[in-house]
């Protein structure tokens, strides 16, 4: 696959980036891809190596090697190369529903396995999906997928997030006719609503909706199920239900001082901005003010990193980020190799701004808040923070993170922001459809299985996996489809 000599003979090249001090200005997309021709050279570089960790999808070390839709990573790397885009296209929507939104939004897990790695850079894979489906796009190639005939049995699918989008696509390119339900004004879930335009453009959304409203998926929006719609009502009307309706539950700071003005969940915060630049470009002011405020965000990963690049983009005084963990190593550990996920430092591009804009990295490392001051308004005002270190537990033998004795220290803080991942799905779809969860909170079904405890309703995506990338979700979704499929037809072709 590619040039046999590609990875010798050519390095690694990535799409520009606007300086971060100019694109902190604005909320859209930065990233400047390369031309056709020079995405060509990055094809290239796709080794032929007989094993290909990239497409693998496996579990290693507790942590995903490769992707987890099995993408046919080689093949269409090679097609780029050849300059056949069109092949390209047809071999990634083989196994990828959206690749406009994994190619934007995963952090690559092809990459981190590809073997390249061994020795070097690896293939800009993520790039050459974009380009793939961005020049299908342009192009023409992507249109409506003629539905030869229909089954006449139907689906609904609660959530329109990446699994739900997905389980509705395939069910309705198999023929079934599918319904989309969403609680929110408009199509997409997390991807929506969770990820900040700058990251998701929100047209790149509405121009796939459009598509799968064109192939005959019907969306019913501002329709939330189990309060405005009854589980009952559904469960007469369709044939088979499919739960995707995230794992929205917060993970909370329990602190003295919790009940201030001033603290918000993240999520709904950068809900709050998203739907207020697409309501009226932020003119309408209903989102969180953050100008000249001291903003700390409690909690690391991409979301606490999406709200640090959103609260640069408001106007913060200052940024910080809260990390319970130890700073990770620059490089892989011995018991950490390839092709494992590296376990190593990464600087994104909401600490890539703050350092620009700030002249620091935001991250504060083994630090979390003890406690939560505020004036005689009862508005924050400040945060005691405390350092923290390891200990291992005498009865379970496990680390665990306490507090130092003596280490604590105040910062000012009018505004925090929690992001500290969640504690599974909001239970009352469940209790409306009487699935059951397990013991993270989660929908629980058999192992390996999409199926409830309540015959003909199913779940998928982060409501049945729990808190996980998009990759994961739209591969829930696939697979939650075939199994609706397999019990409405007897088999399934999907």
């Amino acid at each position: 696959m590619g040039k046999p000599t590609g990875f010798l003979e050519y390095d690694r090249v990535v799409s520009t980036e606007i300086d971060p001090l100019e694109r902190i200005g604005n909320f859209h997309e930065f990233h400047i891809p390369l031309s056709l021709e020079k995405q060509r050279l990055q094809g290239a570089r796709c080794m032929s190596c007989g094993v290909p960790f990239c497409q693998a999808g496996t579990m290693i070390g507790g942590m995903a090697s490769g992707c987890p839709l099995n993408n046919l990573v080689p093949e269409w790397n090679d097609l780029v190369y050849l300059g056949n885009f069109e092949k390209a296209y047809e071999r990634l929507m083989r196994t990828n529903c959206f690749p406009e939104f994994t190619s934007r939004v995963c952090p690559a897990l092809c990459e981190a396995a590809c073997t390249c790695n061994l020795n070097g850079e690896p293939v800009s894979t993520k790039e050459n999906e974009r380009a793939i489906i961005e020049h299908a796009w342009e192009t023409g190639l992507v249109q409506p997928t003629p539905i030869k005939a229909r089954t006449g049995k139907s689906v609904a699918v609660i959530g329109s997030g990446p699994s739900g989008l997905a389980a509705a696509m395939m069910l309705n390119l198999r023929g079934h006719r599918v319904t989309v339900y969403e609680r929110s004004d408009r199509v997409g879930g997390l991807l929506r609503y969770g990820i900040p335009n700058m990251k998701l453009e929100k047209w790149v959304i509405d121009r796939r909706v459009a598509l799968m409203q064109a192939q005959g998926i019907a969306f019913v929006t501002s329709c939330n199920v189990g309060v405005d719609v009854s589980a009952e009502a559904l469960r007469e009307k369709y044939d088979r239900i499919v739960l995707c309706c995230g794992a929205s539950n917060p993970r909370d700071i329990q602190a003295p001082g919790r009940e201030l003005s001033g603290i918000h969940f993240a999520v709904p915060f950068l809900s709050g901005v998203t739907k207020s630049l697409l309501d009226s470009n932020l003119e309408d002011v209903n989102y969180v003010n953050l100008s000249e405020k001291d903003v700390v965000i409690i909690g690391g990963g991409d979301t606490g990193n999406d709200c640090c690049g959103t609260a640069i983009r408001l106007g913060a005084r200052s940024v910080t980020q809260l990390e319970m963990m130890p700073c990770p190593p620059d490089e892989r550990a011995a018991d950490n190799p390839w092709p494992m996920w590296p376990r190593v430092r990464k600087t994104d591009y909401g600490q890539q701004e703050a350092i620009a804009k700030f002249g620091h990295d935001p991250r504060v490392y083994q630090t979390t808040v003890k406690e939560f001051v505020g004036d005689e308004k009862g508005c924050l005002k400040e945060l005691v923070l405390v350092k923290l270190e390891s200990q291992r537990d005498e009865k379970t033998g496990r680390a665990r993170m306490v507090p130092v004795a003596g280490s604590e220290y105040t910062v000012p803080c009018q505004c925090a922001l929690i992001a500290a991942g969640f504690l599974g799905a909001q239970s009352y779809v469940a209790e409306a459809f009487g699935v059951q969860l397990n013991g993270r909170c989660n929908v629980a079904t058999a192992e390996g299985q999409y199926e409830t405890n309540v015959p003909g309703v199913f779940a998928a995506g982060d409501m049945h996996r729990g808190q996980s990338l998009v990759v994961w979700a739209i591969r829930e979704g696939r697979e939650a489809a075939r199994a609706v499929d397999a019990s409405l037809m007897g088999y399934t072709n999907l």
